[in-house]
């Protein structure tokens, strides 16, 4: 057991000691008597011996091993991990400065195409640090001068706002996009615009407006609606307007047969 593995020990190196001190004597004196009560004192002072010290040492000590262990193997994945956020750090700003470059230019275009002229610039209120980064933008409509969005009219904030969205859906277009009387404010020749550059992004996006305009209404390729009966009860109508201009010329071609049929005099009997 412990407590006699720990005798037999004390046993063999007293033993060695006593073989040491039978070849030569120690060169020094030995301690007075006060330091050798002194020690006595601090030894029984001390207490005990644990007998289970070893076996809790090697328990602690592959404890503090194991924990080491761990220390190092976070410490690794620490270092991964920051490597890994400055990589994507780089990666999200090399696309952003790409995107905002494509996106500007998209937004000049489409700027000038829905205000027939003039030109937009987007700018970054921080190109250095571009997590909190803010975009200004600066429009001149045709005949005006330079001037921030704040300072232009309601319909020039609206049609620049259509501008961007319009540049946003071509520099990354998605399935479909709803858009909510966004041309209430615009007048008819600026609703024609509006209405072209609508149908040059339908090719890759699918468009619901919620309008009453009827330019933007002619436009459509199908029209719903909601109407009361007189039972009170709402319906959904709809009303595919290829469909529509077919049976309507059908009809015609079949009214124009039947006028020239009872416009033909009858032959003599």
């Amino acid at each position: 057991t412990a407590p006699e593995v720990a005798v037999g020990a004390e046993t063999a190196a007293l033993a060695r000691a006593g073989e040491r001190w039978e070849i030569a004597a120690p060169a020094a004196e030995g301690p007075s008597a006060g330091r050798l009560a002194g020690l006595r004192r601090r030894f029984h002072e001390m207490g005990a011996a644990n007998p289970f010290a070893l076996e809790e040492h090697t328990a602690v000590r592959a404890r503090l091993d194991e924990l080491d262990g761990q220390r190092r193997d976070l410490d690794r994945a620490i270092d991964r991990t920051r490597a890994l956020i400055a990589e994507l750090d780089a990666l999200i700003s090399a696309q952003f400065r790409a995107t905002f470059l494509a996106l500007e230019a998209a937004f000049d275009r489409r700027f000038q195409q829905l205000f027939g002229g003039g030109f937009a610039r987007l700018s970054l209120t921080d190109p250095i640090d571009l997590a909190a980064t803010g975009v200004e933008i600066v429009a001149r409509p045709p005949g005006k001068k330079a001037q921030a969005l704040s300072m232009l009219s309601g319909g020039e904030r609206a049609l620049t706002a259509v501008a961007l969205l319009f540049a946003m859906l071509e520099v990354r277009p998605v399935p479909f996009c709803v858009l909510d009387e966004v041309d209430a404010a615009l007048d008819e020749a600026n609703v024609g615009r509006f209405v072209d550059a609508l149908r040059g992004l339908a090719a890759s996006t699918q468009f619901v407006v919620i309008t009453h305009n009827r330019g933007t209404i002619e436009a459509a390729d199908a029209l719903f609606g909601v109407t009361v009966g007189d039972d009170a009860v709402s319906r959904v109508i709809s009303l595919r307007l290829d469909e529509a201009t077919a049976i309507a010329e059908r009809v015609a071609r079949v009214g124009g047969r039947h006028e020239r049929a009872t416009a033909d005099p009858a032959p003599a009997g």
